[in-house]
């Protein structure tokens, strides 16, 4: 019998399984990821509102899933926003579990428009002082007091006079008070977010994500047009539209550069309006894939694996997504031709995704294994597919998604 191997051991198989698969080459297995989002604490009987609340509970749970399932990456708590933060700020875009949902509701978001089409020029100009002293008032009720922050541009010469003297002003005193309470609550959930990645690094688990961010276009479009005024600024303005977004793509370079030199450096760039069901595809030619390409290649260059998560009908847009640097990028794909995605990105990228949710919840684990095995022997033929649901995993039978982690283990060998 072979001995047991070592968590250190475990963790760098994990690691050299799926930089294999990134890189194109043939690895000893499919991989297969953690696709959860709440579906641990739904497993276990733990609520939404608790987990979103009780740091500890959340990680004790994402404990009890790696255990059980075993994933080559995991995601942990990270996708149980902190509850207390957003109560302290005053969060007015988002619904969650105890906040205008019942406590085992999964959260919602409040789509908005935060920039008036007006106000292009005036996000152009200065972007920072735009989201200091508009977005955040705007976004966060307990904040509207930043809506005399002084521009920082301001401070040239005698200017930190005027600057300092209005960031004296009660209302931006009581607005920065709020900021700094709702910070000290941010560290202390991102502090547990380090320690679970700690404690499963040390079982032999790597995290799936070390960076995240998201198309330009969809910066501009989710933050603060919304879907209605983005998609009318593609007609009515279009040259201000890019000109946004042109701004935008420095930013999701620098959301994503963090990820560079981590022993997994995945970020995940979650593309939200650029499948066929939203833009025809010259409107995704001129507004959406330039920036989106010119920041895969930015992130690449710095050493980072951009997975670039679909989260609608991209099969249209397979040939754009065959422009990356080959072996640097993965693809996820929520619903998708695989066997033409396997044809049109043989040589360029892996891709992973594609087992319906709908099937994880009304299906038998004998239909998630035809399913898989479909998946595997369309696209995992020399290599260059990851096992993972369509989209972040709520609802399912614990036993489908056992199914789908044994078999692809058993089924998806390579040597």
């Amino acid at each position: 019998m072979a001995p047991e191997k070592s968590p250190e051991e475990l963790y760098q198989e994990r690691i050299k399984r799926v930089m294999d698969v990134v890189q194109l080459k043939v690895p000893d297995r499919v991989p297969v990821f953690g696709p959860y989002q709440a579906f641990p604490y739904f497993w276990k009987g733990v609520t939404i509102k608790e987990a979103m609340n009780d740091y500890a509970k959340a990680r004790e749970v994402c404990h009890q899933f790696v255990d059980e399932y075993q994933p080559d990456l995991d995601f942990g708590p990270i996708f149980a926003y902190p509850a207390k933060p957003m109560e302290i700020l005053g969060l007015n875009w988002f619904k969650w579990a105890g906040h205008g949902l019942g406590d085992n509701v999964m959260y919602q978001y409040m789509e908005d428009e935060f920039m008036t089409a007006k106000e292009y020029d005036e996000f152009l100009y200065d972007p920072s002082h735009f989201m200091a002293s508009k977005w955040l008032p705007r976004s966060f009720a307990n904040l509207s007091g930043l809506a005399g922050f002084p521009p920082m541009r301001l401070m040239m010469w005698f200017g930190w006079t005027g600057l300092l003297a209005g960031l004296a002003s009660p209302e931006v005193q009581e607005a920065l008070r709020v900021a700094r309470e709702a910070g000290e609550e941010l560290g202390r959930w991102f502090g547990s977010l380090g320690q679970y990645g700690g404690e499963i690094k040390a079982k032999g688990f790597p995290q799936a994500y070390a960076g995240f961010s998201w198309a330009p276009f969809d910066i501009i479009g989710d933050t603060l047009r919304g879907t209605r005024g983005i998609m009318m600024d593609i007609i009515r303005h279009p040259d201000k539209l890019l000109a946004a977004v042109d701004k935008a793509t420095q930013m999701t370079i620098d959301y994503g550069a963090g990820a560079a030199g981590a022993d997994m450096p995945i970020c995940w760039i979650w593309l939200h309006k650029g499948s066929e069901g939203f833009m025809s595809d010259a409107q995704f030619k001129k507004f959406y894939w330039p920036s989106l390409k010119k920041a895969i290649e930015a992130l690449v260059d710095k050493g980072v694996i951009p997975l670039v998560y679909c989260e609608g009908n991209d099969t249209a847009r397979l040939e754009y997504f065959a422009e990356v640097p080959p072996g640097k990028v993965i693809f996820h794909f929520a619903q998708m031709d695989m066997a033409r995605a396997k044809d049109v990105l043989k040589g360029i990228a892996c891709f992973s995704g594609n087992l319906p949710n709908r099937l994880m919840l009304t299906g038998t684990p004998d239909d998630v294994r035809a399913y898989c095995k479909k998946l595997i022997d369309t696209c995992g033929k020399d290599g260059g597919y990851i096992m993972d649901t369509s989209a972040l995993l709520d609802e399912a039978k614990p036993e489908n998604l056992k199914a789908m982690f044994d078999f692809t283990r058993e089924y998806g060998v390579y040597r």
